[in-house]
């Protein structure tokens, strides 16, 4: 290659050209065959910029060490739940994907944690093995909210196609976990697991449609539905006495008090279904509608609609017993007036001068024709609030029924200047009871003897 600019100093000439001689290149006169420069090998590498010496030896790139502990995390997880090895090489690669993704590479380390469990619960979905939100929640002792957020998060970015698990599923793999089967209990407690989860997921989508399972944890009710499925299978005395607390000693699982709750909800829903059976003739409780279980589940879209056809007649009959009440005492006040208006020498006035005396006194509640009532005020009506919706409705969701009380805003408090006016109730609470003063002048009495004695 030509090299403009160069000139040869023994012959002069500028035909002077880039001569590579091993590694080191020259400026070499074509003409005289001189060399016009040397190249520094040391000054002007070839190949390149300089490169250091970590990245030249380097084989490949080490992993961060918060990504090798989210992998750690991610196979302890796995590890837990028993899933074969596809699950876990499907959550690896997800997990490999988040972690270098722009919204996940600079966040906290919770929130490293938390994906970890939702590549394992996106990879159990995917291949059809049932595991719970709520599972993993708890496996990572972090809110649920927030593993549903990263979720959803996750998913939309990786752009992966998760199907719903199925209550069924869910269902039976947490009817493993009960050891009541024929070689782990007697033979009168033991049932098979196909026809407890049978039964137990057609109770969960009862407590579905009656709203029990509306914002509740998944595996205190499914606790509750397993107990009365294997109460409703076989309902033998033996069976029914035992409590849920025996009944997860026998299982070997632990006991979560808000089962307890949930038993109590899902029969109150029995009870007002099975009341409808034609066939049944003894009062249904919740201490005998175990009894009922299969028929109510076998029949529970006719029940249901049975129960709300006969709880809106009742709401409609009591409606009328008050229009009828109301009517007759509007027809009584009409009555009373045209009476005290054809009564003979006597002036409205003079009617009514005498009997609001009567009606003003303490203690009379009659209220007389010529009186006129007022309206009602917007404060009147903020003391006495809306009665709760959810206790004349058959089925209203839990926090509806049992709402919270609202926490009332109090006034602000007003500097007090001592100009304030003081009411006529506050002056007579400061004013003594005869009853008082005896007991204040005895008390000055025995005072004043102490006194003298001590003197």
């Amino acid at each position: 290659m030509s090299n403009a600019g160069s000139r040869c100093p023994g012959c002069g000439s500028t035909n002077v050209i880039e001569d590579d001689l091993y590694a080191q290149c020259q400026l070499v006169c074509v003409d005289c065959g001189s060399v016009v420069s040397e190249g520094v090998l040391a000054a002007e590498p070839v190949g390149g910029s300089d490169v250091s010496y970590s990245r030249t030896t380097a084989v490949a790139k080490k992993l961060c060490v918060n990504l090798k502990k989210g992998l750690q995390r991610l196979k302890a997880l796995c590890r837990i739940l028993r899933v074969h090895k596809e699950i876990e090489d499907y959550s690896q690669t997800y997990y490999n994907k988040a972690y270098q993704h722009e919204s996940f590479i600079h966040v906290s380390l919770q929130k490293k944690e938390i994906l970890t469990g939702c590549c394992v619960l996106v990879s159990c979905r995917q291949l059809n093995w049932p595991i719970t939100m709520g599972t993993i929640s708890c496996l990572l002792d972090a809110d649920p909210m927030v593993v549903g957020t990263v979720y959803q998060e996750m998913v939309k970015i990786l752009n992966i196609e998760a199907p719903l698990v199925s209550i069924t599923d869910v269902m039976e793999a947490h009817c493993q976990e009960y050891k009541i089967s024929s070689p782990h209990v007697p033979e009168e407690l033991a049932e098979n697991i196909q026809d407890l989860t049978k039964r137990a997921a057609a109770l969960v989508e009862l407590a579905a449609d009656s709203w029990i399972v509306t914002g509740r944890r998944p595996i205190p009710i499914m606790m509750a539905v397993i107990y009365l499925a294997w109460q409703s299978l076989k309902p033998t005395k033996h069976r029914l006495k035992l409590s849920l607390e025996k009944f997860c000693q026998i299982a070997k699982v632990k006991k979560h008090k808000p089962a307890l709750k949930r038993i109590t909800e899902i029969k109150e829903v029995l009870c007002k279904l099975g009341r409808e059976i034609p066939w049944v003739r003894e009062m249904v409780t919740p201490d005998n509608v175990v009894q009922q279980v299969e028929d109510i589940l076998q029949h529970r879209n006719a029940l249901l609609r049975r129960a709300l056809r006969t709880h809106e007649d009742a709401l409609l009959g009591e409606c009328q017993v008050s229009c009828e009440g109301i009517l007759n005492q509007e027809a009584a006040q009409s009555q009373r007036s045209d009476i005290a208006k054809t009564a003979p020498n006597s002036s409205s006035v003079e009617q009514c001068e005498p009997n609001s005396k009567r009606t003003g006194q303490p203690g009379n509640g009659d209220c007389h024709p010529c009186t006129v009532s007022e309206p009602q005020s917007d404060t009147q009506e903020s003391q006495y609030p809306a009665p709760n919706w959810g206790k004349r409705v058959l089925f209203a969701p839990p926090c509806v029924i049992h709402a919270k009380k609202r926490r009332v805003e109090q006034p602000e408090c007003k500097d007090v200047t001592g100009d304030e006016e003081i009411s006529d109730s506050e002056i007579e609470s400061y004013i003594r009871t005869p009853q008082e003063a005896r007991i204040f002048a005895l008390t000055q009495k025995m005072l004043s003897v102490s006194d003298t004695n001590k003197s």
